[in-house]
């Protein structure tokens, strides 16, 4: 009886034994106090390690932060040192000068022709003529062609036809063959006959000395008429031609397109007295120097005046080749050239040069 009491102890501490033995795992540590731990160290890594959703707002903040200065700042620091405004500023200089007064215009000019009556003290009109009738004939002749070319036309026709009547009363047929060079034949064969006809019929055989009844006659302009007025009468008149157009434009002299606003602003510019003249100098320039597609800028003797220097061959060599007929060493375009004329004359039709 004594006995039973320690048994049951016993057999107690031997259930609690084999109960403690159940929840111990291989490495002597109890399964709930592993499972526990596990629990514990879960917790606690939960804590420590953000979720997905906090990571997301980090990063972002911090490749905002890194594409800062990279996206706004260094661009636009590399773009300052290109500055195009300070590239154009010669330009806008260039630009901003001070346009030439009237008056600095109106010495320029009458410089020019001071200096050019130097280079061309033997300019004349380079028709051939004897009297008014045939310079008169030879200026409406002229038109759409050269001098020489009128010049090598008009003795036969003159041998015919050496008065107006005789020219009114003639042969169309055979007038428009004696011409026929000259190019456009057949209707300056209508205006030279037609004027022929006007000079016997209303001013007795005589070439009219105004200007208001030489451009009543058939074929007569403005132009032919000062051709006539400065050279057959001694008129002062100013002759508007392609060349004469073309060099008052390049020498800035006048902005006018239309031939008789050139002649009325250039006949303010220059004295009445020296319009004949000046007209002469100015085409003879035109014909040797300064010509329409190519001048020669670099043989001109007034380039230190001309603002359209540069628009030919400046080179002195490549431009002296460029000079035509008594200055390039050529016959001129008259076959019975005036006292005076230093080149040759030029040969009859047919003839060679």
């Amino acid at each position: 009886m004594s006995n039973s009491p320690v048994r049951a102890q016993a057999k107690g501490a031997e259930r609690v034994s084999a109960e403690g033995n159940s929840a111990v795992g291989e490495h002597g540590v109890s399964k709930r106090v592993k499972a526990s731990n596990r629990k514990a160290e879960g917790s606690r890594s939960a804590e420590s390690v953000p979720s997905a959703k906090a990571v997301e707002p980090v990063a972002a903040a911090k490749a905002a932060k890194v594409s800062k200065p990279v996206a706004v700042a260094k661009p636009a620091k590399v773009s300052k040192p290109a500055k195009p405004a300070k590239v154009a500023a010669p330009v806008k200089v260039a630009g901003s000068a001070k346009p030439e007064s009237r008056l600095a215009m109106v010495r320029r000019a009458r410089k020019i022709n001071r200096e050019l009556a130097e280079v061309f003290p033997y300019a004349h009109p380079e028709l051939d003529f004897r009297n008014p009738f045939e310079l008169l004939v030879a200026t409406v002749l002229s038109a759409q062609t050269t001098d020489l070319r009128v010049n090598q036309t008009t003795p036969a026709l003159f041998a015919k036809y050496p008065t107006p009547e005789d020219l009114a009363a003639a042969v169309p047929e055979e007038v428009e063959e004696l011409i026929r060079p000259t190019g456009f034949f057949r209707a300056k064969t209508r205006s030279i006959m037609g004027l022929a006809a006007a000079l016997r019929d209303e001013f007795g055989g005589e070439v009219p000395g105004r200007l208001e009844d030489l451009v009543k006659l058939p074929g007569v302009g403005r132009k032919t008429a000062f051709v006539v007025l400065g050279n057959a009468f001694g008129v002062p008149g100013i002759t508007v031609d392609t060349h004469f157009m073309r060099l008052v434009r390049r020498w800035k002299w006048t902005e006018q397109e239309d031939p008789v606003k050139i002649e009325a602003e250039i006949a303010e510019i220059f004295p009445k007295s020296e319009w004949t003249m000046l007209s002469h100098r100015v085409i003879f320039h035109g014909r040797r120097i300064c010509h329409a597609r190519k001048p020669a800028c670099g043989a001109c003797p007034i380039t230190h005046l001309c603002p359209s220097y540069g628009e030919g061959e400046t080179d002195p060599e490549k431009a002296r080749k460029l000079l035509k007929y008594e200055m390039g060493g050529f016959p001129g375009q008259r076959l019975d050239p005036p006292p005076g004329y230093p080149g040759r004359p030029a040969p009859p039709l047919g003839a060679s040069g």
